[in-house]
């Protein structure tokens, strides 16, 4: 085959057309000139938005795995960071209220040591502050033990009490500390005045336990009582200084057959609970106990309750009104029931001679 009848154009495959400078600087100019009516005349817009409509769906699909992890993610957070902000406000509340009961503790305690610096500066006689530590550990007393001793200048019998009243008296002294019996305690005696009709009378701690009742024995039912009178110490004893407020009455009752009225009455001093209180000393000095030469815990253990002398006197005499009472009683009954028999023999003639006249 002769050479001259071969084809020398290049195949397609290596037809590459204008060259790559003169392509680029074609699309160069075209981009520039499109941006410049799309900048002018908007021309690009609908284009734009159709392209946006069609392509919309398919950003969506792509989007929802990345739009689920977030809101697990944001959620897992959210539920970490809800519960540490709920301790710390739990913390916070529990720490507001325990803030909020010291607060209200330091306001009553405030105002009983207001109101017992207010009755130390009125009282007349020396008077030691103390705080009550515990109540004792015997069941069928009424006791309490104080945070002053000997070595504090507490004498056994000394008069003991709050912002509101007497409170009892001194017992027991140890070097440290001291033990109190309150009124209410069914050996505890003290003597009192009716600040309304000045009429004297022994008080007793109440015979029912736990009850924070007195009572008022061996009265006349005569006596003018009313619910509500308030009983002051009258200091006939040489303890308790007269004038110092005890209780109020809060009960009477009086029946046909007995001769004494059964009144209760209600301490104004705070038997239970009670933080601080006011130890006084006795009117007439210390009382020396005979006796003391044994241990003071044998002692201690073995002495009854100091009842001073006049109130013992005066209970004395109350019990003997009482029997002599009940002696008249018995030897009055006798004749009270004969008279009654004479008086239902006559009722009985009498209406005999009724029934007689009144037969034909």
């Amino acid at each position: 085959m002769p050479l001259e009848t071969l084809d020398r154009s290049p195949p397609p495959l290596f037809n590459q057309g204008p060259s790559a400078l003169t392509r680029l600087m074609f699309f160069g100019a075209l981009a520039l000139l499109l941006m410049a009516f799309d900048a002018r005349l908007q021309v690009m817009q609908p284009l734009r938005a159709a392209v946006a409509a069609v392509l919309y769906p398919v950003q969506w699909l792509a989007l929802q795995p990345v739009q689920a992890m977030q809101a697990g993610v944001g959620y897992l957070t959210d539920l970490k960071t809800a519960r540490k902000t709920e301790e710390a406000a739990r913390r916070q509340l529990a720490a507001q209220s325990q803030r909020a009961g010291q607060g209200d503790l330091l306001l009553l305690e405030n105002e009983r040591l207001r109101r017992l610096l207010d009755l130390r500066q009125r009282l007349t006689v020396p008077a030691v502050a103390a705080q009550v530590l515990y109540d004792a550990t015997d069941p069928f007393s009424r006791r309490v033990v104080i945070d002053k001793g000997q070595i504090h200048g507490i004498e056994p019998g000394s008069p003991v009490m709050d912002e509101a009243g007497v409170l009892g008296q001194v017992t027991r002294v140890y070097p440290f500390v001291s033990e109190i019996t309150l009124l209410v305690d069914r050996d505890q005696v003290i003597p009192v005045i009716n600040a309304r009709t000045g009429q004297r009378s022994v008080a007793y701690g109440g015979t029912a336990p736990r009850a924070n009742l007195l009572e008022l024995r061996y009265l006349p039912i005569t006596e003018d009582v009313r619910e509500g009178d308030e009983l002051l110490t009258s200091g006939i004893d040489g303890v308790y200084p007269s004038g110092l407020p005890v209780a109020r009455v809060s009960a009477v009752g009086k029946s046909g057959d007995s001769s004494f009225a059964h009144v209760q009455c209600a301490p104004l001093a705070q038997m239970q609970g009670v933080t601080y209180v006011m130890v006084l000393q006795p009117v007439t000095g210390p009382r020396r106990l005979a006796g003391m030469q044994a241990p003071a815990s044998d002692a201690l253990a073995s002495a009854p309750a100091p009842v001073p002398a006049a109130v013992a006197a005066t209970a004395a005499a109350s019990q003997a009104v009482e029997a002599a009472s009940q002696a008249a009683q018995a030897a009055a009954r006798p004749a009270a029931q004969a008279a009654t028999r004479s008086a239902r023999a006559a009722s009985r003639a009498a209406r005999a001679r009724r029934s007689a006249g009144a037969r034909p």
